[in-house]
């Protein structure tokens, strides 16, 4: 596992996870991901960024080859969808595959799914959900009995949100991360070409800060979004400072917004 570069300088090295959505059901459009707002927050609050999504079909090879490139690269990799009992649900195979394990079936996954299931309920698609990589270990899911899975730094969880939800927060304390990314927004009524070069040098004096620009319509018509992010709050401040001053210096307004607000 690469683990993420000293690139934050005194607040620690950058903690990194990436999240592969599995479906084709996501796709095609039928199912929008709802997914990766959650877990981008989350992961934020605990120090991790979340620095790659990547949605890939119901296949073996593609979602093995996703999990392996990823792993790789980042502290953490996340996963949803696929885990169900239909004939569909191939991601606990393809992570044994990715990691050159057998598939097994857990003796606990099978005790928890028997306590949930009424014994004529508890069918053959149903027992596939106990089927975890060999030296898996299960993930507790609050809402409705049948497991995720870890394999080393790999997090199998549920596609379904609430499922998912519950599945993240009974592993978030094994999770170790760094400084949490804060963020600071201003909107003016600059357009982005104003202001593109002179954002360009506030970039180049603050290199360990994330600056973007994005247009946004809202009442008064269109507006830019600056947003800097950074792990420092002192930093941060002294480039939201200079910021200002370089707005009002075009003739423009500069005004903090709260984006949860807005």
């Amino acid at each position: 596992m690469q683990q993420g570069s000293d690139s934050a300088g005194a607040a620690g090295r950058i903690y990194t996870a990436a999240l592969v959505i599995i479906g084709n059901e996501v796709l095609s459009g039928r199912t929008q991901d709802a997914n990766t707002a959650y877990l981008a927050t989350r992961l934020n609050d605990l120090g991790i960024r979340l620095i790659e999504v990547r949605i890939v079909r119901d296949e073996f090879d593609a979602i093995a080859k996703a999990v392996n490139e990823l792993r790789a690269a980042c502290d953490y990799v996340f996963t949803t969808g696929g885990i169900g009992p239909t004939h569909d649900d191939i991601t606990a195979e393809a992570i044994a595959r990715a990691f050159g394990r057998r598939l097994l079936e857990h003796p606990e996954a099978i005790a928890r799914l028997a306590r949930h299931y009424a014994h004529s309920e508890f069918t053959p698609a149903r027992r596939r959900m106990a089927n975890v990589p060999d030296g898996g270990t299960l993930i507790d899911n609050p809402v409705s009995a049948a497991p995720g899975f870890r394999v080393e730094n790999v997090f199998v969880f549920a596609g379904v949100p609430k499922i998912m939800q519950g599945m993240f927060e009974s592993i978030r304390h094994e999770l170790i991360g760094g400084a949490p990314l804060l963020a600071r927004t201003i909107r003016t009524n600059l357009a982005e070409g104003r202001i593109a070069e002179p954002l360009g040098g506030l970039q180049d004096d603050f290199p360990d800060l994330e600056i973007g620009s994005y247009p946004h319509f809202n009442k008064q018509g269109l507006s830019v979004r600056l947003v800097l992010r950074g792990t420092d709050p002192v930093r941060l401040g002294a480039a939201v400072d200079r910021l200002r001053d370089i707005i009002v210096a075009l003739g423009g307004s500069a005004e903090d917004v709260d984006i949860s607000a807005s």
